[in-house]
């Protein structure tokens, strides 16, 4: 049945206001998992004191950053300095549109995508988008007019720009095999178990290590590296200012999380049975949840057990072993995919 355009209009729109009511909720769970998991491995308990097991924390940390006094130094660009952190958390959001967390659904004689918007270049968007992200973290550094400000701001620059085009490198391999650059063309290419980190090992390697240097998370949080620079680029933020460049991060922590699932570990798919919303909405839902879980609770465990990189370790890693295999790794597989 052709879809009406009030119709697709309300499916966008509540398509979006879940999504984003989801993400936020999601952030704010995943942070008090980071604590908790972190305190277990460093013999400690962690937040239990807000509401049973602590699960009301982060609604507290929220209140917390809302009433607290926003501080804005006399010395920074106004301007810039605001703008910064609202560029950050609006690119961060903004991959989310394009992402499928499910395959299409028939509801109300209706057919649509279980994602916001589906697009042929859905994968191309994604990494325009968080390339773009650094902007949001060069202008807070500078506009701040702070030196541990701009040294973190320029670190990051430079951080991200090069671990970007290994990670770009590192999602060809699977373009190729799946010849599309549709997310929903990615996982269909894998159906049947045939997904592609086995194949593609390396470049999944290539990709996990640099997620961890594209998020600025640990071993590879040189812009805010507490030791050396007090919090980096965001010294100079307090209150929600400072909590959107907080969402940011974790935001881009699901964002790459969901993207390493789609393309390497097959999307939705996994075992279905029982009755249709459960077949064809619920259990494809969990299974894309519990994959991209695990990339997430790779961040935080790699954060408990990893010491800090040098700055100078992470540039010779990206540009002298990364960008290399990740060259090499296309090479290969443009090859295979020319063989067959």
């Amino acid at each position: 049945m052709q879809m009406p355009l009030k119709i697709y209009l309300l499916i966008a729109l509540i398509k979006t206001v879940l999504s984003l009511a989801v993400m936020a909720s999601l952030i704010a769970y995943v942070q008090l998992a980071e604590r908790r998991i972190v305190a277990r491995m460093q013999s400690r308990v962690g937040p239990t004191r807000v509401g049973p097991w602590g699960l009301l924390q982060p609604l507290a940390d929220t209140f917390k950053l809302l009433l607290k006094e926003d501080i804005t130094p006399s010395q920074t660009s106004s301007g810039l300095y605001l703008l910064a952190p609202a560029i950050s958390v609006t690119l961060a959001l903004l991959s989310i549109a394009v992402i499928p967390f499910g395959p299409v659904i028939h509801i109300f004689g209706y057919t649509t995508p279980l994602q916001i918007t589906n697009i042929n270049v859905g994968l191309l968007f994604i990494l325009g988008v968080t390339s773009l992200g650094v902007y949001g973290i060069v202008l807070a550094g500078w506009s701040s007019n702070s030196k541990y400000s701009l040294l973190g701001s320029l670190r990051a620059g430079s951080q991200m720009v090069s671990y970007e085009l290994a990670l770009g490198l590192a999602l060809v391999g699977p373009v190729l095999l799946a010849g599309s650059l549709d997310l929903r063309k990615i996982v269909a290419a894998q159906a049947g178990g045939h997904w592609f980190i086995l194949p593609e090992i390396v470049a999944f390697l290539i990709y996990l290590t640099a997620a961890f240097a594209e998020t600025n998370r640990i071993p590879f949080d040189l812009p805010e590296a507490e030791g050396e620079l007090g919090a980096g680029y965001h010294t100079e933020y307090s209150a929600m200012k400072f909590a959107l460049f907080f969402f940011s991060e974790y935001a881009n922590m699901i964002t790459v999380s969901c993207v390493a699932t789609l393309v390497f570990l097959g999307g939705w798919a996994g075992p279905v049975f029982g009755p249709v919303w459960l077949s064809r909405i619920v259990l494809p839902l969990f299974w894309f949840c519990l994959k991209a879980a695990f990339f997430l609770f790779l961040f935080i465990w790699v954060r408990g057990t990893l010491p800090r990189f040098r700055y100078d370790q992470l540039m010779a890693l990206g540009w002298k072993v990364l960008v290399p295999v990740a060259l090499a790794n296309v090479l290969i597989t443009s090859l295979v995919v020319a063989w067959r």
